[in-house]
This record gives structure tokens, C-alpha cells and sequence, in this order.
């Protein structure tokens, strides 16, 4: 036990999968991967991954005076978790298992009058309680941040990820660790960017408050200099404090005079660390509406702590006058939503990263999937995270499906990585992703974000005053380095790409014993102590987020390009019967049309009825239907967009007894 904290997760994760085969400490399977040690961890994270993701939780509201407005409170997500998860009445009978009833159809309509009627219930409880509960934040905020906020004035003007933005920016199966250490990586970047939309008028504001509030402070410290007294008299000190709080401040609202405004680049950057970025602010980040949503994901300290105060105030409202009319969704959510894996027990199906099941065809899956409208995960969410999770854990073996896109990316990337080495440089989205990051004021710092790592790896990297052109940093490295999934391979092609002479001595042995063994090295230590076990794991991480930032550019350039030779797209649009189970192909038969984003309005209005047909729960569209091809065009993400669409056109609930058929929508894995 006094060495475990100094194991890093891959190998607890490997020393784990050993046990499982000597001592069988799961007994419905004879081996455990390390997709079901995520499955075991992440088991109800991914559920509300999933739902954030499709847009089910009310997060997103649209105020008279504010416009849009994400409202998600630690409060909020208590309540989240206590009516789905754990809480008395939940929909899940242990921490692995669903309830059987919520696995079938054909009482939907009850257990959504019971989940509507439990909602109402916590709701007038959090409404009973709200007095309590707004004395205790007022209380752990003022004990929790006053000593700060006296410390460090300016904290109150600093940044931090919102609870929206990490559950929107979040991998499937991605553990709290990773998430923070992606999402610290990207914060300096993100600052930049935010920085750069400074007003004019409020920065000449802040510079003459500055200069008035700093002149009476420096007089006021010059006559406690010259005689102590002075801070006896009444007020003085705290008139100290006050006008320093208020420099502070106003220091925050003005600009550094040497800060160039590089917004695009800056935004390519923070997405090689974040991953996920709607459509819509490719080309758009001098805008300051895409600031605005921007600052949805990464809002000031001072905005947290203020939604945290009011979080007791509002929450009752939101579940009861929003939450509830989401009842039936929520409960058709769990049902088609809800696997059951051997030795796991129910998981999101979501967190399975199917291409076949949740694929989108406007991310790389076009032709490998069978997801209808309301299965596809959005934004790229199944495709990223499946990349994701096949570079943090190379021994995982994927399924047929996502084992099949993998290697079509790789060959994708292989040709254009050997093109660009050639000097093929025409529709190249291996250049275009890395060259998007050279800002011609600045290119040497930005680049270095992404593909140099944190100062602490300098050693391993070639010194910023080399001689390398910048082109060949842009070109070879950066597609080389998309060639493989390995981050072992990546780390070895990286080493063997410097000259020897510019790597530290230990370098040397550390390559030769990745190159001697087929053991994933993140797993095993390079040298005889515990320290250089670590750093040797450190530095092949940092390798592997490397190359997935690498990937995820990639990716998004794939997806704008595809983007662009498409006319039209057809948003997924969650209606108030249970059309979860239905293709695409199936609606178009039918006649019925989709309504779309505001970008793209549909123009037709007409309706008809819809033919029955029987509904399977993850099974490809009839075959028939198969000829009709359904044009997409790019759209604002889910998430983003959901308030702006237009009006929705409802079909009449199913009835009850319709579905009394259907068997549970339940699969093994």
C-alpha cells in the first residue's frame, strides 16, 4: 500500500486484468477489459454524458433581457442524480441494474405519470428547503472564498470551466483525471482567447477608475510610510483595502499592450485540447457571439459563485416546471439507451462507442452505421471518444465495427501523412489541421502548446532557437505522427526524428527498452526507481494526448469538408411520443418532414400519417427504404441550437396498449 501512490492508472488498470485471470474476481466472465473497468467507474457519468449530449437535461433557457442562458448548478446536478441514480423511488434498483419495469415499452405512459409525480414532489421539498439551503451556500461561500478574494483580488476576474462544459466537453468513459488534465491543458489558450474580445470603451473606463482609485492609494500608503498614526484615523484602512480591491479589478479589464489578436488560431488550439466546438465557430471566432458561447463552457469564478447563490432559488423551479414535461423522454431514454453487459451489469449504450449503433455519417461513420436520427450521438461524440479511448488504452480490443473505422482512419491518414512528406500539399486535413495553428505574430507559442507539452518535457524537444524550419514542423512531425494509434509507436517515431545529440542520455535507454518490448510502456517502468517510472509514464502521456489532439483536428477538418459539399441536413428532433427506434428511412417513407435549424429552415408543413410499422430497438432501417438518400447539410449542434429551431410539430402520443407487444428493449453484450 505505500507504493500506491505511485502507480499511475495504467498500471492499476493492467494489475487488475492479471488479477481477473488468477484469482477470478468477477465470476460471470472470465477476463475483464479495460472498457468494463471504465463501464464499472463511469457507469452513471455516462448516462448523464449521454443526456447532456442529446440535450435532454432543461440546462438551456432563453431569458427576456440575458438571450440564451446555460444554467447547470452542483444543486441542479444533485437533484439530476438523486431522481435517475440513487435516490428513494430512482429508476435504477441497485448502483447495476435498471428496474425491469423501465425496460419495457409497454407501460411508458405510467412510469412516465410516476417519474413526472417524484419529480413534482423533490421539486416542492427543494421549494420547502430553499430558505436552509440558500443560508448554507451564503455561508460556504463568504467562509470559502473571502480569504482568497482578500489574498488575491483579481481571483473573482479569473476563469474556470463550467459544470456545462465539462459534462459537454467530456468523453464517453473518460475518468475525472483525464478530463481535468485535457481541460487544464486548454486553459491558457482559452484565456488568450477570451482576452482578445476586451471593449474599447470599458477598457478606457478601467484605465482612468485605475489611475484615480490608484493615486489616492498611493497617497494614503505614503502617509502611513511617513507616520503610522495615519492608519488610527477612521476608515483608513479600510479605505486601503477597498481601493486596492478596485485597481485590482479594473487591472483585469485592460489589455496587455503586447497581446496580438490571433482568434482563429487561438481557437484551433483550444479545440486540439478540448476536442469538441459546434460548427458554426469555425470561421466565426472574431465574433463576439462566439465569445458568448464560448463563455457558456469557461465562465468567470464571480459568474459560478453567483449561480451557485441562486442555485437554491432556481432549482425547484426547473424541476418542476421544466424537468417534468421531460418525463416520457426520459423514460423512453433509459429503455433504448440501456444495455446489459455481462459482468457489468446495465450500462449506457452510448459508453459502448458502437459506430455501427451511435455512429454519425458526417463524422467518418458514412456507410458503417445503421443509427437513425435519434440513436446518432452529436457532434462527433461516439467517433471522438472512441479515438479517445483506443490511444489511452492500446491493449483494448475494439469490435468489428469501430475496429473497421480505426483502420480506415489510419489509412486515411497514413496516405495523407506520406503525401504531405512527399510535398503533396492540395486537400491535405492532416496540413491544414496543424498549419491552422501558426499565427504569424506568434507561431513558435501556439504550436509549442499542442506539440511541445508543458515546459517540464522541454528536454525531450528540440530548443525553440533550432534551426528546424517552421514548415517542417508543421508538415512532417505532425502527420507522422498521425500514422499510428500507439502513443509507444508515437513516442518512438518522435525520439527517432531528433538528433541524437539533443536528447538527454536516459532518452537513449528509455527508447531502447519501448523498442525491446511489446509491452505497452505507460504500463512498466524504464528505470530502477519509482520517480523515473513515473516520469517515463508522464512523458508517454503526454505523447498520447498529443496525438489525439492531433486526431481530433483531423477529424473536424474531415467533418468541415464533408460539411461543405452537402446541401442539407436533418436535425435529430426529440418528439413527445416514443419515436426513438425508428430510422430515417422509415420517416421519409412516411412523408414526414423534420424539422430543422434556424441556419436551414425547412420550408415544408405538410404532414401524413405515418404508416405503422414495428419498431426494433438498434436495428437497421428496412431495406426497401434504403434506396432514399437523406441530404444533410452542417447545423448548429445539439446543445447549442436547441432554443433557436423552429416550431416543432408534435404526433400524437402512442397509446398505451400499443406497445404491449414490443419486448424489452434490452440487449446482451
Amino acid at each position: 500500500m505505500a507504493d500506491l501512490p505511485y502507480f499511475t492508472w495504467q498500471e492499476v488498470q493492467a494489475r487488475i486484468v492479471e488479477i481477473q485471470k488468477e484469482h477470478q474476481i468477477c465470476i460471470h466472465k472470465k477476463e475483464l477489459t479495460e472498457l468494463d473497468i471504465y463501464h464499472r467507474i463511469l457507469r452513471f457519468k455516462n448516462y448523464m454524458v449521454a443526456m447532456v449530449n442529446k440535450s435532454l437535461l432543461p440546462v438551456r433557457f432563453r431569458l427576456p433581457v440575458l438571450g440564451d442562458t446555460v444554467f447547470y448548478t452542483r444543486g441542479l446536478k444533485y437533484n439530476f442524480e438523486l431522481i435517475f441514480f440513487w435516490g428513494p423511488g430512482s429508476l435504477f434498483e441497485n448502483e447495476w441494474s435498471l428496474k425491469p419495469e423501465y425496460k419495457r415499452g409497454g407501460n411508458r405512459l405510467e412510469l412516465a405519470d410516476r417519474l413526472s409525480s417524484r419529480i413534482l414532489w423533490i421539486g416542492i421539498a427543494n421549494l420547502l428547503l430553499c430558505p436552509v439551503i440558500l443560508i448554507w451556500q451564503i455561508l460556504y461561500a463568504f467562509f470559502s472564498y473571502t480569504e482568497v478574494i482578500k489574498r488575491e483580488p483579481g481571483s473573482l476576474g479569473a476563469r474556470c470551466w463550467s459544470l456545462y462544459g465539462r459534462f459537454y466537453l467530456r468523453h464517453f468513459n473518460e475518468l475525472d483525471h483525464e478530463l481535468m488534465s485535457r481541460l487544464s491543458k486548454g486553459y491558457k489558450a482559452s484565456s488568450k482567447y477570451m482576452n482578445c474580445f476586451m471593449s474599447p470603451l470599458l477598457t478606457v473606463v478601467a484605465k482612468n477608475v485605475a489611475f484615480f482609485a490608484g493615486s489616492i492609494l498611493a497617497v494614503l500608503i505614503a502617509l502611513t510610510i511617513y507616520d503610522e498614526d495615519v492608519l488610527a484615523v477612521e476608515h483608513v484602512l479600510t479605505s486601503i483595502t477597498l481601493l486596492g480591491v478596485c485597481v485590482t479589478v479594473c487591472r483585469s479589464f485592460i489589455p496587455d499592450q503586447h497581446m496580438v489578436f490571433c482568434p482563429e488560431q487561438l481557437l484551433k488550439v483550444i479545440l486540439a485540447h478540448i476536442h469538441y466546438m459546434p460548427d458554426h465557430w469555425q470561421g466565426n471566432a472574431h465574433r463576439y457571439e462566439t465569445r458568448d458561447e464560448f463563455a457558456q463552457l469557461f465562465q468567470y469564478k464571480a459568474v459560478f459563485i453567483l449561480e451557485e447563490l441562486l442555485s437554491p432559488v432556481v432549482t425547484p423551479f426547473i424541476l418542476i416546471f421544466c424537468l417534468r414535461r421531460k418525463s416520457l423522454e426520459i423514460i423512453d431514454f433509459f429503455r433504448n439507451f440501456t444495455v446489459d453487459v455481462v459482468g457489468v451489469g446495465d450500462t449506457c449504450s452510448f459508453a459502448q462507442m458502437d459506430v455501427r449503433q451511435h455512429g454519425h455519417p458526417a463524422w467518418m461513420s458514412a456507410g458503417k452505421t445503421e443509427a437513425s436520427i435519434y440513436q446518432q450521438a452529436e457532434d462527433g461524440k461516439t467517433e471522438l471518444s472512441l479515438m479517445h479511448f483506443a490511444i489511452t488504452n492500446p491493449h483494448w480490443q475494439p469490435p468489428r465495427e469501430s475496429t473497421h473505422f480505426i483502420s480506415l482512419l489510419k489509412e486515411k491518414v497514413h496516405r495523407e501523412a506520406t503525401g504531405a512528406q512527399q510535398g503533396v500539399t492540395g486537400e491535405n486535413q492532416a496540413l491544414t489541421s496543424t498549419n491552422s495553428l501558426h499565427c504569424d505574430s506568434e507561431p513558435r507559442s501556439l504550436v509549442a502548446n499542442l506539440l511541445l507539452g508543458p515546459p517540464s518535457l522541454a528536454s525531450l524537444h528540440l530548443a525553440r532557437e533550432t534551426s528546424i524550419h517552421p514548415v517542417s514542423i508543421g508538415v512532417s512531425e505532425p502527420a507522422l505522427g498521425l500514422r499510428s494509434l500507439s502513443p509507444v509507436s508515437t513516442s518512438l517515431h518522435l525520439r527517432s526524428s531528433y538528433p541524437s545529440a539533443r536528447l538527454p542520455p536516459h532518452e537513449h535507454s528509455s527508447a531502447r527498452v519501448m523498442t525491446g518490448s511489446s509491452t505497452d510502456a505507460r504500463t512498466i517502468s524504464s528505470g530502477s526507481s519509482a520517480w523515473e517510472g513515473q516520469l517515463t509514464s508522464m512523458i508517454l502521456s503526454e505523447y498520447a494526448s498529443t496525438e489525439m489532439s492531433i486526431h481530433a483536428l483531423y477529424m473536424h477538418e474531415m467533418h468541415k469538408q464533408q460539411s461543405r459539399g452537402e446541401l442539407s441536413r436533418h436535425t435529430w428532433h426529440r418528439q413527445e411520443s416514443d419515436e426513438s427506434s425508428e430510422s430515417v428511412n422509415e420517416d421519409f417513407e412516411a412523408g414526414r418532414s423534420f424539422p430543422r435549424s434556424s441556419t436551414f429552415p425547412s420550408t415544408a408543413t405538410t404532414h401524413h400519417e405515418r404508416a405503422p410499422s414495428q419498431r426494433h430497438h438498434h436495428r437497421a432501417s428496412d431495406p426497401a427504404a434504403g434506396s432514399s438518400q437523406v441530404q444533410r447539410s452542417p447545423r448548429v449542434p445539439m446543445g447549442w441550437s436547441e432554443d433557436r429551431q423552429m416550431g416543432r410539430h408534435h404526433e400524437p402520443v402512442p397509446e398505451e396498449g400499443s406497445e404491449d407487444e414490443l419486448p424489452p428493449n434490452i440487449q446482451k453484450v
